[in-house]
C-alpha cells in the first residue's frame, strides 16, 4: 500500500461488552510525542480504512498541512447483527457500547497518546448506523466528544427526540451529509426506508440548536461507500483543518 504512517493495534478487554475489542490506530509519519494530537474515532473502522481510504488520505493531508495533527482510531464489528446491537439506538448492547467508548476507549487513548484531553479534540465519525451512534454518544457526553461526523445516518424518532431534548451541546461541531438518492435504503432488519426526509428533519433541529454545523446534500448520492469516500477529503479538511 505504500503507507507513510504507522498502524498499530491495541486490545481492550471491555468490562461493559464482555468481549475483547480491537482498536486500530493510524499515526501520521511525522508523529512525535512532543506534539499534541486530535483523535478521530471511527466506528465501522475497517470500512473507513479499506473503502474510505483513511490512511492514504491521512498521509496526503498531513503532508500538505490541510489537516492538523490527527490520529485515526478504527473500531470494527463482528457482523451486521453485532453492528446493529451496538450502534442502533435501541440495540441491546447500545448503552454498553457507548460506555465502552467513554470509559474504556477515551482513557486508553489519553494514556497512550499525546492528546489534548479535551472534548474539542476528540471526534466520533461513522456512516449510516455508525453515524447515528456518533451523534447519540456526543449528545449524551458533549464534554467528552466535541466533534461528530455522520455520513447518511439512520434517523428515527428516538434520534430526533434526543436532539430536541439535548442541552449543553452548543460546543459540539457537527458535519452531516445525506445523499439525495437515499429514498429507499435496505436496512439490516429487512426494511426499506426513506433516509432523506428524516435527515432533513434532523438538519432543521440541529440548525435550530445554534451549534457549529456543516450540512451537505450529496447530489444523486446513494447509501454506499462510493459517495461517502468521495466526500472524505472535504469532511477531513472541514473538521480537522
Amino acid at each position: 500500500m505504500g503507507r507513510k504512517g504507522s498502524m498499530t493495534e491495541k486490545q481492550i478487554e471491555s468490562s461493559y461488552l464482555n468481549e475483547m475489542m480491537i482498536l486500530k490506530l493510524y499515526q501520521p509519519q511525522s508523529f512525535s510525542p512532543l506534539y499534541k494530537y486530535n483523535v478521530c474515532i471511527m466506528q465501522d473502522g475497517n470500512d473507513y480504512y479499506q473503502m474510505g481510504r483513511i490512511a492514504t488520505l491521512s498521509d496526503r493531508l498531513h503532508d500538505s498541512h490541510e489537516i492538523s495533527n490527527t490520529i485515526f482510531i478504527g473500531i470494527h464489528y463482528k457482523d451486521k447483527y453485532d453492528r446493529r446491537e451496538k450502534y442502533h439506538p435501541n440495540g441491546e448492547q447500545n448503552k454498553a457500547y457507548i460506555k465502552f467508548l467513554v470509559h474504556e476507549v477515551v482513557p486508553l487513548l489519553d494514556d497512550l497518546l499525546p492528546t489534548y484531553h479535551m472534548g474539542q479534540s476528540r471526534a466520533l465519525i461513522g456512516d449510516s448506523l455508525a453515524g447515528t451512534l456518533a451523534l447519540m454518544t456526543a449528545l449524551k457526553y458533549p464534554h467528552t466528544f466535541g466533534k461528530v461526523v455522520m455520513q447518511s445516518p439512520y434517523v428515527d424518532e428516538t434520534v430526533l427526540q434526543a436532539v430536541e431534548e439535548a442541552t449543553s451541546i452548543h460546543g459540539i461541531d457537527v458535519y452531516h451529509t445525506i445523499g439525495t438518492a437515499e429514498t429507499a435504503v435496505d436496512t439490516t432488519d429487512g426494511q426499506t426506508l426513506d433516509f432523506i426526509e428524516p435527515n432533513r428533519k434532523l438538519h432543521e433541529l440541529l440548525t435550530a440548536k445554534g451549534l457549529s454545523y456543516v450540512y451537505h446534500e450529496l447530489e444523486d448520492g446513494e447509501h454506499t461507500w462510493k459517495y461517502w469516500q468521495h466526500d472524505m477529503k472535504r469532511l477531513l479538511t472541514t473538521m480537522f483543518a
